[in-house]
């Protein structure tokens, strides 16, 4: 089945009690059980409902993966992944990171005796000379949150294969359509599914794929113990979503090579970071791993101070101010006080994150207001 097709059918079925197409929303807490332990699967809608058990099948499908599990947000998913470590264990990440998960790694789980490194992992080889008994976990973005790092996966899969270590890949910027890491090696891939797979910036979710059964379980027991489990409602809204994930993504892949084109010779824009330039770095890479490059930019402005920043930010008409990313509609974000805010200044600005970077999330608007919009806001 090819990937339109399962965006739209797979994980669903006619409702067997009416034939409604859609998958209904289960707006259940409880189920009927005919003698104790009857239950056809379903007790307790924190552990499973039919909404969301047909979205999770629809993930896997998209990653070609045989499990998905799905969370209230990215950051839940993220949660679970880092819950399945110990007091002691090891974690190899990047450098350049969404700045939630820079928070959780350092805030959260390094009070309980999880150790992080950061490093650069544009070089595969790199990775290395950070594994030790202890490396249990290699976590990866690519493309990365926002100068568009990128990682190979398939080389950080094998050496993670060579030394027994979990690797787990955060997915979001790409999507499904552009990349999938399990085909590369991957463990696990997390999406903050809020983002591309929701598409239309209604609802807030997070989301697992894998093939092992057994670490499938693991990650089951603590979704459930834990409970970071989302709600009928928006189960469906992303599957509503996922239905037009295709088309989207073809949108935003030509709307952001448009821009990044016209972009990387503007005079107010000193640095652009989109993949799909021959000068990116690791270019060769995302055109073996990726489909396309997606509608991800990030630019450096040329002699403004924090101050201009802000203002040329808030200056847009078409593009909304706001964090939060892979919508129909454009946004603008300054990660420095937006989304990265929770990372140190000096760790910041090692990798590009300086006060006057700009990431844009190109919608699927026209092109020409698009265009036009950014011109009037660089003038």
């Amino acid at each position: 089945m090819k990937f339109g097709t399962k965006a739209i059918h797979a994980g669903q079925e006619p409702d067997p009690s009416t034939g409604a197409v859609m998958t209904p929303i289960y707006q259940t807490s409880t189920y009927w059980q005919k003698s104790p332990g009857d239950n056809k699967g379903f007790e307790y809608s924190r552990g499973t409902n039919p909404t969301r058990k047909a979205l999770e099948s629809c993930l896997a499908a998209l990653e070609n993966a045989k499990f998905g599990l799905a969370f209230s947000s990215g950051m839940g998913a993220t949660d679970a992944v880092m819950k399945l470590l110990v007091p002691g264990d090891e974690v190899i990440t990047g450098n350049d990171l969404y700045g939630g998960s820079y928070r959780i790694f350092t805030k959260i789980f390094s009070n309980y005796g999880i150790k992080f490194h950061f490093i650069d992992m544009s070089d595969a080889n790199h990775v290395k000379n950070y594994v030790n008994d202890h490396t249990k976990l290699i976590w990866i973005e690519t493309p990365t949150n926002p100068t568009m790092q990128i990682v190979d996966i398939a080389a950080v899969a094998a050496i993670a294969k060579e030394n027994d270590i979990l690797l787990a890949v955060d997915n979001t910027f790409a999507s499904p359509y552009l990349q999938n890491p399990i085909d590369l090696g991957a463990d696990i891939v997390m999406h903050s599914v809020t983002k591309y797979l929701g598409g239309h910036s209604d609802v807030v979710m997070g989301a697992l794929m894998l093939n092992d059964e057994d670490l499938y379980k693991r990650l089951w027991f603590i979704y459930n113990a834990c409970g970071a489990t989302p709600g009928p409602m928006d189960s469906f809204l992303v599957l509503r979503g996922l239905k037009t994930l295709h088309l989207r993504m073809r949108a935003h892949c030509e709307n952001g090579r448009q821009i990044a084109e016209f972009l990387k010779t503007h005079p107010k824009v000193e640095k652009i970071y989109w993949p799909g330039f021959t000068d990116h770095p690791n270019h060769d890479i995302a055109k073996k791993q990726m489909r396309d490059f997606g509608g991800m930019i990030s630019i450096t402005l040329k002699g403004a101070d924090l101050q201009e920043t802000y203002r040329i930010a808030s200056s847009f008409n078409v593009f909304s101010l706001a964090e939060s990313l892979g919508g129909v509609e454009s946004l603008i974000n300054h990660p420095v006080s937006m989304t990265h805010g929770s990372i140190p200044k000096a760790e910041r600005d090692k990798v590009g994150v300086t006060d006057n970077l700009l990431r844009l999330s190109v919608g699927v608007e026209d092109i020409d207001d698009l265009l036009d919009d950014l011109k009037q806001a660089l003038s």
